[in-house]
């Protein structure tokens, strides 16, 4: 698919009003639903045990698979292990033709979307029936799921009520009881009458044999006793080990899937049970129990990677996609595959089911990592998907004008002399203003929403020896690195945070041969020249020679605290990388490890609302200093807004290759801003200043303006 063709889905997905509300009101109310069904549990301890558990059965899977078909065989269970989808399909068909099948009812199964069980069946003339009120729903439309927990949250109750009509031939109220109603008047008949149940799996426990699903409908329980044939299919990271493991998955399912203690079925299914097959008589039989597993080699090649075996530890929640800044505006249908969706389900799709899908949707991440921090199995899904971006770009090659752009910083020569030309020549477009409001022609996207920062007439590194530093008997030397905009764009950020370093009695000093952090390429998938920029910087900064290392960028200090991972296999190189990442800390981290500053101000009132760059809490963990070090300052009122710790939509480059979704984030953000009547947003990312300011410029809001926390503490203090 090319970016236009995902560039007219993201259309699309926004232009739907009644998706756009779904989403909005099912997002919205998530967070606090889910803190509230968390009070009195201790979330990271619980993801913790739940990844142990999972990690555990993933590294001895073959023990799991052993064990469980040993123990569910001798419950009656006919257990047969599939190592592709197609050998899984067949198996269950013909099952379905020895047992004269004529109507399958399925309770929600990935897994069987997976083998295209639905589709196949149909073909060869048996009727597969949803009976997941979701999955009927979007069997009804033709539709694939929009959510991995709620797959027709698309949907409104009046869309319902006009697919209901179509399908009954009678008119539906737009009502949620009738609608549920009708539904369950359309299943009943067909569970009595079907020869086959069809379930996914939750769990399946190695010690007992035993299969669990978590459902909050009672059509997965029906599916599972009523039929006299029942089949499970589930691939091999549904595994634990114990009955034990199950207790910290099944505590943090629900509360993470959609903010429930517990889901309102809990069904545990170990071997062949009895099943009336003769109501009027009360005849009984033993049930037909069969249990297909999908051990493929795609889940294996998962399980076996370093980079991505971790996601055999997701629990299917989902919680990463109630979440996402980027799901909530378009959804599952845009953010997804045919059966996975979201960031987990970007992860699964490239994996299991479609390569080509999974590479044009990771695009739609904009690795704000709020994902990673409500995960039940503990995974780095931005992480991940940032692996998966690279992968992608070695294997199929970066976009030739993202590749120049990109060649283009890493020359650090060719890019400062381009950045003191620009700052010359802008002045046709700046007219003198420090913002650029409107940007010509093919680049006139750039300033859609937002105005941009206009370069500094002189570069930093340019103004740093003209800076007094007046430290009597200093404490120590630390250096600074600017990047690219603190050096070329924000001076006066560097310049405040030079003074207060001095203030609290070190002085600073600027290694000039320092370049571009390389996160653009790092972000792109550019291994090649975020290496360059790591080698570059890491020789640069010469970090023996300092006692600390200051950025006042997060996504800066986050680059160079990892440089050492692109040298695991240069010892030498390896060994200076992770002196400069030990040695550097972001300003606001720095200076309170410092011992902050005198609790001193002018005195005069000022109204701040502070941002948190998603690098500075969920990269760094840093979200209490800077409120500490403002707190502290005398004649500042910190007030916090709703959402402070949300995406502002600048994601880099995301907000220049996807401003139809980076505005409404922002839009978002500004309003939240508006809302608390503050003068000042402070910040610590140049980034997200770029991106606030130019927001509340282009909105006519430039009286309330946008600082970093270096500059604010500064200027509170008038001897410096």
């Amino acid at each position: 698919m090319s970016n236009e063709l995902l560039k007219q889905e993201i259309e699309r997905a926004m232009e739907n009003a009644p998706l756009q509300k779904a989403l909005k009101n099912f997002t919205g109310a998530y967070p606090g639903n889910r803190e509230r069904v968390y009070k009195g549990y201790d979330f990271e301890e619980l993801r913790e045990k739940v990844h142990e558990v999972k990690s555990y059965a993933r590294d001895h899977i073959d023990d799991m698979i052993a064990e469980f078909i040993k123990n569910a065989t001798a419950n009656g269970a006919n257990v047969f292990v599939a190592h592709s989808a197609q050998e899984a399909f067949d198996h269950a068909l013909q099952l379905a033709k020895d047992n004269n099948v004529k109507l399958a009812v399925k309770s929600k199964s990935m897994a069987s979307e997976e083998i295209h069980f639905n589709q196949g069946f149909e073909k060869a003339g048996i009727h597969a029936q949803e009976t997941d009120l979701g999955e009927f729903i979007n069997s009804i439309a033709g539709d694939s799921p929009s959510h991995m927990v709620m797959p027709a949250i698309h949907y409104s109750k009046e869309d319902v009520a006009d697919l209901f009509s179509s399908y009954t031939k009678a008119p539906e109220a737009p009502i949620i009881a009738e609608e549920v109603k009708t539904s369950r008047r359309l299943m009943r008949p067909k569970f009595l009458e079907a020869e086959m149940g069809v379930s996914g799996a939750n769990v399946a426990v190695a010690e007992t044999g035993s299969v669990f699903t978590m459902t909050n409908e009672g059509n997965a329980r029906m599916v599972g006793t009523l039929p006299k044939m029942h089949l499970f299919i589930f691939g091999i990271e549904k595994f634990v080990a114990k009955m034990s493991d199950v207790r910290y998955i099944f505590k943090v399912l629900p509360r993470n899937g959609t903010a429930q203690n517990i889901t309102a079925y809990l069904s545990a299914y170990t071997g062949a049970s009895t099943v009336v097959t003769d109501a009027e008589n009360d005849t009984k039989e033993q049930k037909n129990f069969q249990i297909i597993i999908l051990d493929t080699p795609e889940r294996r090649k998962i399980m076996e990677s370093e980079d991505y075996k971790d996601m055999a530890c997701c629990v299917r929640c989902a919680a990463c996609l109630n979440v996402c800044p980027a799901f909530r505006l378009v959804g599952g249908h845009v953010y997804g595959g045919s059966i996975y969706t979201g960031g987990i389900g970007t992860l699964l799709t490239s994996f299991l089911n479609n390569r080509e899908r999974g590479k044009d949707i990771q695009n739609i991440c904009l690795q704000c990592g709020t994902c990673n921090t409500v995960c039940g199995g503990k995974l780095d899904v931005a992480g991940m998907i940032l692996k998966l971006r690279t992968k992608f770009a070695q294997e199929d090659g970066l976009n030739p004008v993202h590749k120049f752009c990109l060649d283009t910083v890493a020359d650090r020569h060719l890019f400062h002399s381009m950045l003191r030309i620009a700052s010359v020549a802008q002045s046709a477009i700046t007219k003198g203003q420090p913002m650029i409001r409107h940007l010509p022609m093919f680049l006139s996207g750039l300033t859609e929403g937002r105005s941009l920062p206009s370069v500094a007439p002189q570069p930093f590194r340019d103004i740093l020896p003209s800076i007094k530093q007046d430290v009597p008997n200093p404490k120590g030397k630390i250096a600074i690195f600017t990047g690219c905009v603190l050096d070329f764009v924000y001076v006066d950020i560097a310049t405040s945070v030079v003074k207060a370093l001095n203030m609290a009695g070190y002085t600073v000093e600027m290694p000039l041969d320092q370049a571009c952090c390389g996160a653009p390429a790092t972000y792109m998938g550019d291994v090649e020249n975020a290496k360059k920029a790591a080698a570059m910087n890491v020789e640069a900064m010469a970090a023996d020679e300092y006692d600390y290392i200051v950025s006042a960028c997060p996504t800066c200090t986050h680059a160079l605290r990892e440089y050492k991972e692109f040298f695991k296999d240069e010892p030498e190189m390896y060994k200076k990388a992770e002196a400069v990442g030990k040695k550097t800390f972001d300003f606001s981290k720095l200076l309170s490890m410092l011992g902050g500053l005198e609790s001193e101000g002018d005195g005069k009132e000022v109204k701040v609302t502070y941002h948190d760059s998603c690098h500075m809490k969920r990269a760094l963990g840093v979200s209490e200093e800077q409120r500490e070090l403002l707190k502290k300052t005398k004649g500042v009122e910190l007030v916090e807004m709703e959402g402070c710790d949300k995406c502002c939509g600048f994601g880099g480059s995301y907000s220049i290759k996807y401003p139809e979704m980076a505005g409404p984030i922002l839009q978002e953000k500004i309003q939240h801003i508006v809302d608390t009547g503050a003068e000042v947003v402070a910040v610590d990312c140049p980034g997200c200043m770029l991106q606030i300011r130019g927001g509340l410029d282009a909105r006519g809001l430039g009286n309330i303006k946008v600082k970093h926390t270096a500059e604010l503490l500064v200027e509170k203090r008038p001897q410096a």
